[in-house]
């Protein structure tokens, strides 16, 4: 990324204990979120992303090796890869989540809605939640570039404080999604009035 003139500023707001695993929960509304991601995190993780990384001869070579796809429209599929990721985060490594599930059409992007399943992993696992914000990325390369383009830049991300999964009851995940989203909104219209 610094090669093509791309710099990544981090914000953090506490600092992060790399030794212990976290649930880390990004928006998505660029190719460059995974690379942020991996510069990002300083301890072993996965992606749980979608089975189309597989078809790439670039990202398959990565993805089939450490990171879990997911069929979106198969119940089965995602059954199995919500299995593996129980089983990463009991092993004690990290797994990395777009918990919007797919880089929207919106143009410029919103912060829609979250899917559950990186909460539930969360609570059944007593893994604390790491909401990642990447406030920029999409004014660099929005999707894949095909649409707008790419360009130069800073991209600015905000490591929000772990939110652990507290709460009981049957529905506790839900909760801990509800407060990761707003927290994530919160700093997400911060940057972008």
């Amino acid at each position: 990324m610094y090669a093509v003139g791309i710099q990544i500023h981090v914000e953090y707001e506490t600092p992060i204990d790399w030794s212990k695993n976290y649930v880390l929960c990004a928006n998505h509304t660029s190719f460059l979120d995974i690379t942020i991601l991996n510069y990002l995190c300083q301890s072993p993780f996965s992606f749980m992303g979608k089975i189309e990384l597989l078809k790439n001869p670039v990202t398959r070579i990565f993805f089939q090796t450490i990171d879990i796809p997911v069929k979106r429209d198969s119940k089965i599929s995602a059954f199995k890869a919500y299995k593996r990721a129980l089983e990463l985060l009991q092993e004690g490594k990290s797994l990395a989540i777009f918990p919007e599930g797919r880089i929207d059409d919106d143009y410029p992007p919103l912060l829609h809605r979250f899917k559950s399943g990186a909460f539930r992993m969360a609570y059944e696992n007593k893994t604390p939640i790491l909401p990642v914000v990447i406030q920029d990325a999409w004014q660099i390369l929005w999707d894949d570039g095909k649409t707008y383009g790419a360009k130069p830049g800073v991209i600015h991300v905000k490591v929000l404080a772990p939110i652990a999964p507290n709460a009981a009851g049957g529905e506790a995940f839900s909760s801990l999604e509800a407060e990761v989203y707003y927290k994530m909104k919160e700093a997400w219209n911060t940057c972008n009035k």
